[in-house]
Parts: C-alpha cells; sequence; structure tokens
C-alpha cells in the first residue's frame, strides 16, 4: 500500500459513469455546505469521495451524545469537539489535496459574500429549524445566480427539492414571509415532501415537537440525502442530465419502497397545500393540547 496520494488514482472508480474530462471538471469546482450535521456532514463525504476539489463549509456546533444515530462525525472520541474541524480532518483524509474554507460562526449576514465567493453549487445542510441561516443563504444564492440544492431526511426517506437561478425561489415556494417559527416549520415540512410518504409509519407523534424545535431521525434517511444531493450536484456541474427544479420535487422513501414526483405549482400557495396545511395545524394543535392535559 503506497501512503503517496493521487488524486487520479483515488478518484479513478468514478470514470465510466463519468469522463476523466468530467472528473477534471469535478476537481476544480467549488461547492458550499452549510450545516454539518445529519445531512451535512453526509454531503460532504459523499461530494469529496466524489472528487470535488474545493468547499466552502460552515457550522458553530459540536458533537453530542445525541448525535450519534445519524452524524458522520460523530464518535466517542469526537465528543464536544467542532463539528467543522471533525469534518474538515475527515475531507481531507479522503482527499489531502482538497481546498477548505471553513466558518467556525456558521452563515451570518456578516460573512454570507465570502462563504458563497466563487460557488458552483450550494448544497443546503442546515438544521431543519434554522430558519433565519436557512432564508439568508437562499436568498443570496439566488442573487448571485447559485443553484441550491436541498434534500430533506424524512423519516427512512429523502426528498428533493432544487432551486435554480430562473426557476421559481425558495421564498415563492415556501412563502415564510411574517410567519411565526411554528408556521415556518410546518410549511417547510409540507413543503418539502406534498407526497407525504413518510407519515404513514411515524409510530410516536409526540416525537415531533414543532414548538421546542425536536425531532426524530434516522441514520438510513441521511445515507440517502447524501446520494441525491451529490447526483444533483453532478448533473449541475457537468451540465448534462435532467434537473426538476421548484415547483416540482421528488420523494423517495425506502420504508414505503416507493418514490413520487411532486408538482405544486405555486409552493405553499397551491390549494393542496394550503388545505394540507390547515389539516397539519389543526393536528398539531390537538396534540399539544394532548401534552398539555397528561
Amino acid at each position: 500500500m503506497s501512503s503517496v496520494f493521487s488524486y487520479e488514482q483515488a478518484f479513478s472508480r468514478n470514470v465510466g459513469w463519468i469522463t476523466r474530462s468530467e472528473q477534471t471538471v469535478l476537481r476544480r469546482s467549488r461547492i458550499a455546505i452549510a450545516g454539518l450535521g445529519g445531512v451535512g456532514g453526509a454531503h460532504l463525504m459523499t461530494l469529496a469521495r466524489l472528487g470535488i476539489g474545493r468547499f466552502h463549509l460552515s457550522d458553530f456546533d459540536v458533537f453530542d451524545l445525541p448525535n450519534m444515530n445519524r452524524q458522520a462525525g460523530a464518535r466517542m472520541e469526537t465528543l464536544g469537539r467542532a463539528k467543522i474541524d471533525v469534518l474538515g480532518e475527515m475531507a481531507r483524509n479522503i482527499n489531502p489535496e482538497i481546498e477548505l474554507a471553513l466558518f467556525p460562526e456558521g452563515v451570518t449576514a456578516a460573512n454570507i459574500d465570502a462563504f458563497l465567493d466563487g460557488i458552483d453549487v450550494y448544497v443546503d445542510g442546515l438544521d431543519f429549524f434554522a430558519f433565519d441561516a436557512r432564508a439568508l443563504v437562499f436568498a443570496e444564492a439566488r442573487r448571485r445566480r447559485i443553484p441550491a440544492v436541498t434534500v430533506a431526511p424524512l423519516g427512512m426517506g429523502a426528498a428533493l427539492l432544487n432551486f435554480l437561478p430562473d426557476g421559481m425561489s425558495f421564498e415563492d415556494y415556501f412563502r415564510w414571509h411574517g410567519c411565526s417559527e411554528f408556521e415556518k416549520a410546518l410549511r417547510f415540512m409540507l413543503g418539502l415532501a406534498p407526497g407525504g410518504l413518510h407519515r404513514g409509519y411515524l409510530v410516536d407523534r409526540s416525537a415531533v415537537d414543532l414548538a421546542g424545535r425536536r425531532g426524530p431521525s434516522t441514520p438510513m434517511a441521511c445515507e440517502l440525502c447524501a446520494g441525491i444531493a451529490a447526483t444533483e450536484s453532478l448533473k449541475l456541474l457537468l451540465k448534462r442530465g435532467k434537473i426538476w427544479a421548484a415547483p416540482y420535487g421528488m420523494q423517495f422513501d425506502a420504508f414505503q419502497n416507493r418514490m413520487v414526483r411532486t408538482w405544486r405549482p405555486g409552493g405553499n400557495r397551491n390549494p393542496l397545500q394550503r388545505i394540507a396545511l390547515a389539516v397539519a395545524r389543526k393536528r398539531f394543535a390537538n396534540l399539544a393540547l394532548a401534552k398539555s392535559e397528561a
């Protein structure tokens, strides 16, 4: 075994599904990932193994025990360590030539310009409840004409939405402006997966606490998300393959063995979505009432 690194040899098994010249394109590409937790860490590992050569990474959190069930860098030896440091080390162990720009304060209004400077694709890895940061990054990515990919881990599956510079914007789709945090969470959850494939096998509804910013997760969902996000990123960078952008979406659920493609013109303004939101508000209100009476 040689300890001398060779980019060409390390990623040679990609060739066949992509050409050698396309591998060079990936090597020179720059992807931004905000959030390095459940999906963000998996995104980074998959994209690094694809041979992406340059990343801008942001995360301000440290590893804790509840991260163990799904986060790529979570191990007993990393508890209490900054996620951005651990994942940076893991990426460099895959590709010692990788270029990393680290933003350990997270994404903020003060650093958003630097975070998105020179970026080819933005991949969303933010925590579900990071509403302000997510709105900031998607709006700035659109202003800079950077395509944005978000794949949400839901149940034991993944839900995809792409936002392209000339297509529907994140705000136009989700319609967060002026909403409470609870309403943003509701609109984000239903907007990500209008097909709702994951909802039928949730065995403990009390585990979903939007007001408390808490929800259940699985490692399978995060790994599925990473595969989908990396594939969409590849298509965007190599400019081949069909990209379905919002208001089109896709959800695959491994537990149900089903895949659906969704279409919600108008996003959360769509009549079907408005009905679904009304039903969900009532369901969560009843759940909160039952908890308070328990």
